[in-house]
C-alpha cells in the first residue's frame, strides 16, 4: 500500500501559498485542489497546479493570489499522471507566520482569504473565504449584562444610517438592531448588545442570532466574522462564557465558518 506523501506549505500576505513535496521531479505531476462538495453532491470545482523541480531535489507548486478560490474547504491531492489514482496529501510544516497579523492590514474588495489547515482525518486542506466586503471582529468582551464587540470594516466604511443588525436564524425576518460607535476613520467600530433585550427579542424558544453590520442605510449587510489570521477553525478555540439571563443562557460564539453569532438557549 502506498503511503500518502506530505507537503509543507508557506503562506504569504498577498494570499499565495507555496507547497513543497519531498518527491523527485517527474514529468506530469501536479497538485489538485478540489472544492469539497456538499453531502451527496458531485465534484464541480477543481484547480490544478504544476509541480516544478527545485534546487534541493524536491518539487514545488505555487498557488498565486489569482485565481480567487471560491469560498469553502479545498482538499489537496497529488496527481502522478497516467492511470495512477490521486492521493490525499498529509501535512508537513505549515509556515503561517505571515497571516498572524493579517487583521492589521486594510483589504480592498473582494476580500480573499486562504488558510492551510489539517482536517480531522489528518489530511492537508485549504479554508478559503471570498466576500465582497468584510467586518473583522476583534475583541469580544462579555460581562453579566452586556457583550461588547470591536470590529473593523474591509472593502467599505460606515456612512450615514449605519446600523448593526442581528438576524434570528430561521426566524422569518426577525431582526434586532443596535447602533454602532464609529472610529475616526469610518472603518473601525464597536457595538454593545444588552443581554436582557436580546433574550426578550428571542421569544419563548431558543434561537441563534447572526451578526451583521449595514454600513449605510442603502448598503447590503456585511457579516461580522474573524478571518484575518492563521486560525482556520476557531469555533472550539475562541470560547466565550455562558451567561444566565431571565431563565435563558446566552453566549457569543464563532460558527464553523468563523462568523460571529449569539446563541440564546432555554431549558427543555
Amino acid at each position: 500500500m502506498n503511503t500518502a506523501p506530505s507537503a509543507s506549505c508557506t503562506a504569504t500576505p498577498d494570499g499565495s501559498i507555496t507547497f513543497d513535496l519531498p518527491l523527485p521531479p517527474a514529468q506530469g505531476h501536479q497538485l489538485l485542489l478540489r472544492l469539497r462538495p456538499g453531502k451527496g453532491q458531485p465534484e464541480r470545482t477543481l484547480h490544478t497546479l504544476d509541480l516544478e523541480p527545485t534546487d534541493n531535489g524536491r518539487v514545488r507548486a505555487v498557488l498565486g493570489p489569482a485565481p480567487l478560490l471560491e469560498e469553502g474547504r479545498w482538499d489537496v491531492f497529488l496527481l502522478r499522471g497516467g492511470d495512477a489514482p490521486r492521493q490525499r496529501l498529509r501535512p508537513g510544516l505549515r509556515d503561517l507566520r505571515a497571516l498572524v497579523d493579517g487583521h492589521l492590514r486594510d483589504r480592498e474588495p473582494p476580500l480573499a482569504v486562504r488558510i492551510p489547515y489539517v482536517t480531522t482525518n489528518g489530511c492537508l486542506a485549504i479554508r478559503a473565504w471570498l466576500r465582497p466586503a468584510h467586518a473583522e471582529a476583534d475583541g469580544v468582551d462579555v460581562t453579566e449584562r452586556t457583550t461588547t464587540v470591536g470590529a473593523r470594516l474591509h472593502g467599505t466604511s460606515l456612512r450615514t444610517g449605519a446600523v448593526v443588525r442581528l438576524r434570528l436564524r430561521g426566524g422569518g425576518g426577525v431582526v434586532h438592531t443596535v447602533q454602532p460607535r464609529a472610529g475616526d476613520d469610518g472603518r473601525a467600530f464597536s457595538f454593545t448588545l444588552d443581554h436582557a433585550e436580546l433574550v426578550a427579542a428571542t421569544g419563548a424558544a431558543s434561537g441563534v442570532w447572526d451578526v451583521f453590520v449595514q454600513p449605510a442605510a442603502d448598503a447590503p449587510l456585511v457579516r461580522v466574522a474573524r478571518l484575518l489570521d492563521d486560525v482556520a477553525d476557531r469555533k472550539n478555540v475562541f470560547v466565550y462564557p455562558r451567561i444566565g439571563v431571565d431563565g435563558a443562557v446566552l453566549r457569543p460564539y464563532y460558527t464553523v465558518d468563523n462568523d460571529l453569532s449569539v446563541e440564546v438557549k432555554r431549558p427543555g
